[in-house]
């Protein structure tokens, strides 16, 4: 457990991570960034953690920026530079990771919140989530892969849209625009972040890894796509533990 993050091991594979400022609505500090990156390392290193839940503690999943500590955050260019690469690591963490991060949203996503939101494998809101990107409008810019991610979420121009101006929008539009996976009732978002969370740790975790591999970086052509694939699919023909599911499926099949 750490002081910005908290962390929970709920058993049968899934781990909490839950984001720990509450007074500041969990808005990201220099603390809060090392906090995550080390969490999110950890269970994606650890092989008895087969999904992650991102969370957030109060009454908010996370509103960015603390801008309390802007003028902290300023210095040489070196310093702005190591900063904002610190931001970049929890992106690195949590797409290129090999362990699914089920994010269970509510209050307000913003920012660089909203970027986390957007790096989740599957983000589930409460319907009173609000999300929007302010940064344009501050002279600065989005992180967190957001313009390599964006567009295959909801578009081009909904991509635009979205980080030029700025505006707010609900779950609802962000359900429907494809940027999360589902709205669920306000305070439901955890336990159905557990339901999906557990759901994925019990299948197995090699192939699950390559599929998220290979969805964090698309192939530059059919060719290299096919070659992820077979690759990928020989590594789980010759995993012992699929020759045990499958005999285990097929007798089920046959007591039928």
């Amino acid at each position: 457990m750490t002081r910005t993050v908290l962390t929970e091991d709920t058993g049968a594979g899934v781990r909490i991570l839950t984001l720990n400022r509450p007074e500041r609505l969990n808005a990201i500090t220099p603390a809060l960034l090392d906090d995550l990156v080390a969490a999110l390392t950890a269970a994606d290193a650890d092989a008895e953690i087969g999904a992650i839940v991102l969370t957030g503690a109060g009454r908010a999943f996370c509103s960015g920026d603390d801008l309390k500590e802007f003028e902290q955050q300023l210095g040489t260019e070196a310093e702005v530079h190591a900063y904002i690469d610190r931001i970049q690591d929890v992106t690195r963490a949590m797409v290129l990771g090999g362990t699914p991060v089920i994010g269970a949203i509510h209050g307000w996503a913003v920012g660089g919140g909203l970027e986390w939101v957007i790096n989740c494998d599957f983000a589930i809101a409460a319907e009173g989530t609000r999300f929007f990107f302010p940064e344009i409008s501050w002279g600065v810019f989005v992180t967190g892969a957001v313009t390599h991610l964006l567009p295959r979420l909801v578009g081009m121009q909904r991509a635009r849209e979205m980080i030029m101006l700025g505006e707010k929008f609900t779950a609802a539009e962000a359900h429907q625009w494809g940027l999360i996976w589902k709205t669920v009732p306000d305070g439901q978002p955890l336990p159905a972040a557990l339901a999906l969370a557990h759901r994925i740790a019990a299948l197995p975790r090699g192939p699950v890894h390559d599929l998220k591999r290979i969805l964090a970086t698309p192939s530059p052509s059919i060719e290299a796509a096919l070659a992820a694939e077979t690759a990928a699919t020989v590594r789980g023909f010759l995993d012992p533990d699929t020759v045990g599911r499958v005999a285990s499926f097929g007798g089920r099949r046959e007591g039928t």
